[in-house]
């Protein structure tokens, strides 16, 4: 039985609001509770008398501007890195020979089974060689493995899903590899990289744990680091915490509604070869 692509597109924008939006309105509703009241008994869709006063408190708690900045920063270097390296490496495996594109694929996998703190202390020795502990540096260098092999992954079957002729068209007009990435594979496959972008924007936008372990001066504390800091509130605080929560949750939200239209156009690539 074939399903028609705007009953898909639909329910996934349904899925979309009840799995993202829900809990986020939840957050906001929580946020927007008064100062110094104690925890609600139950569930609080809207709280009677709503107050700002959380946010101008999370302002208070935590050093919001310059956690926020350092925040942005990562992102802003490791998006482009990490979508230049897992494009270009999935373009890469994408031209092998069938047996050696195998392997590739055998070998990315792997890597998606490697467990995180097998790699935290080899990390840490580096960094620490390198001089770059307590900055920035260790946050964005994963994004010179293209910050998670899933990456590659969607990159490799993107590319893998343009026509054969276009490759073979570009090989007979004596086309570069790097010219054939950038004028055949890239136009073709411009869904599954913003696709990657918003994948690679998550990881670092939401990395506490390399946060935790590297970066220690509050000059260099990113946002999930500071808001982690909340925890240990007051009960009647409770607002403050999911105020900031929020901003927390907020932009990769955001990245998601504005580029749902060419994740979309991506299932579409998908569902029609």
């Amino acid at each position: 039985m074939m399903v028609r692509m705007p009953t898909v597109k639909a329910a996934l924008r349904v899925l979309v609001l009840v799995v993202f939006l829900a809990p986020v309105l939840l957050v906001l509703s929580g946020s927007l509770r008064r100062l110094g009241l104690p925890p609600p008994d139950g569930l609080e869709v809207l709280p009677a008398s709503p107050s700002l006063g959380a946010f101008d408190q999370l302002g208070r708690e935590i050093d919001l501007g310059t956690a926020f900045r350092n925040s942005a920063l990562v992102v802003g270097l490791a998006v482009p890195l990490g979508v230049l390296v897992a494009s270009t490496v999935g373009f890469a495996m994408s031209q092998l020979s069938t047996r050696r594109r195998r392997w590739s694929v055998v070998a990315v996998l792997l890597l998606l089974v490697v467990p995180l703190p097998m790699l935290w202390v080899a990390r840490f020795v580096l960094y620490l060689e390198l001089g770059v502990l307590d900055t920035l540096v260790p946050l964005v260098a994963p994004a010179l493995a293209a910050s998670t092999p899933v990456a590659v992954l969607l990159a490799y079957q993107a590319f893998r899903r343009v026509p054969t002729e276009h490759w073979e068209a570009a090989r007979v007009e004596g086309a570069s590899a790097v010219r054939t990435w950038w004028t055949v594979g890239l136009p073709q496959v411009r869904a599954t990289t913003t696709a990657i972008a918003a994948l690679v924007f998550t990881v670092h936008w939401g990395a506490y744990l390399d946060a935790l372990l590297y970066v220690r001066s509050s000059a260099e504390r990113t946002l999930p680091l500071a808001v982690a800091e909340l925890r240990n509130l007051d009960p009647a605080e409770t607002p403050v915490a999911l105020a900031g929560a929020l901003m927390l949750a907020l932009p990769p939200l955001l990245l998601l509604l504005l580029a749902q239209r060419r994740l979309l156009s991506s299932l579409d690539i998908a569902t029609n070869r």
